[in-house]
């Protein structure tokens, strides 16, 4: 039974010899990255309601029903 709490023991350090502490703290300015936008096209980003039909999908219609 010694030989179990020995071995236990080792595997326990090494354990928390790998995973005994939180990895470092990554700040909110690493996470995200600024771009600057550019300039919107009014013709390409304005709703078109006649062209609207060529972008609908429905599976009812694509098999027809």
């Amino acid at each position: 039974m010694n030989e179990e709490l020995t071995g236990d023991a080792a595997a326990a350090a090494a354990r928390h010899a790998r995973y005994g502490r939180l990895p470092e703290r990554i700040r909110f300015e690493e996470m995200t990255e600024g771009v600057e936008a550019g300039p919107t096209d009014g013709a390409r980003g304005s709703y078109n309601p006649d062209g609207a039909w060529k972008y609908y999908s429905c599976l009812a219609l694509d098999l027809g029903l």
